[in-house]
């Protein structure tokens, strides 16, 4: 069963933001798009909504009055770009508060919260194709915003688990996709990549320096895992 959402902000910006984060929950279906508070209650009058982000600071109607005027009011997130509405927020038991621009890490950890408060049934809805072969080099396809992103192994530093999601981290650039990090730990080739915590997959030929707690790769240190300590001695060939 989906979650009927809609999305209120008088900046169309801002709704783009938050249609491209839904585009990856397939849990989410995305009733309107309202650019007032007062459109927004004309939905909410006529249609089942679970949940509503919500900015606070609209002309007209404020998105706080907004919530203050229903009687069952769906699940809330709030968004906005002032810090001070945040207590506000809270005090009208929104799910969440989110500060504008919206880091997408921080939207998977408010989205976290919705599931976790209502009975809605995570699956994971799209799997990389297999790495093949080309011109020597491995590659794997990504659904990175609504898209297969070609992605070249040689070119990943490290990959960061974020729940149901990974963060795959490459030398320009910083890529988010809806995978279990299990499954990535088994596609990307044995020889160049080891698992060193159970949130960190990193490409041995990008290590700097490591001991035995802490990996360092790009000037930044990851932790190594003490389930995991056996397998980077291994590999490292330490004694730790």
């Amino acid at each position: 069963m989906k979650l009927r959402a809609i999305l209120v902000d008088d900046e169309p910006h801002a709704i783009e933001v938050l249609d491209n984060y839904l585009g990856n929950f397939s849990e989410i279906e995305v009733i309107a798009r309202c650019r007032n508070a007062i459109q927004a209650f004309q939905i909410l009058q006529q249609n089942k909504i679970d949940l509503m982000f919500l900015d606070v600071k609209m002309p007209g109607l404020k998105g706080t009055d907004l919530l203050r005027s229903l009687t069952t009011p769906p699940k809330v997130i709030f968004t906005t770009a002032y810090e001070d509405y945040a207590l506000a927020g809270f005090d009208l038991n929104a799910v969440d508060y989110l500060l504008k621009p919206i880091p997408f890490e921080r939207f998977l950890r408010a989205m976290d919260k919705v599931f976790g408060s209502m009975d809605v049934g995570r699956r994971s809805e799209i799997v990389p194709e297999k790495p093949y072969i080309s011109n020597q080099d491995v590659f794997l396809y990504l659904k990175v915003d609504r898209k297969m992103v070609k992605v070249n192994v040689k070119d990943i530093f490290w990959v960061e688990s974020l729940r149901d999601y990974i963060k795959v981290v490459l030398k320009d650039k910083v890529l988010i996709s809806k995978h279990k990090i299990s499954l990535l730990e088994e596609l990307l080739p044995e020889d160049g990549f080891v698992r060193v915590h159970r949130s960190f997959i990193v490409s041995v030929d990008k290590i700097e320096s490591y001991h035995s707690h802490k990996i360092e790769i790009a000037g930044k240190e990851l932790p190594i895992g003490r389930n995991f300590r056996n397998e980077c001695q291994r590999r490292f060939r330490l004694t730790f």
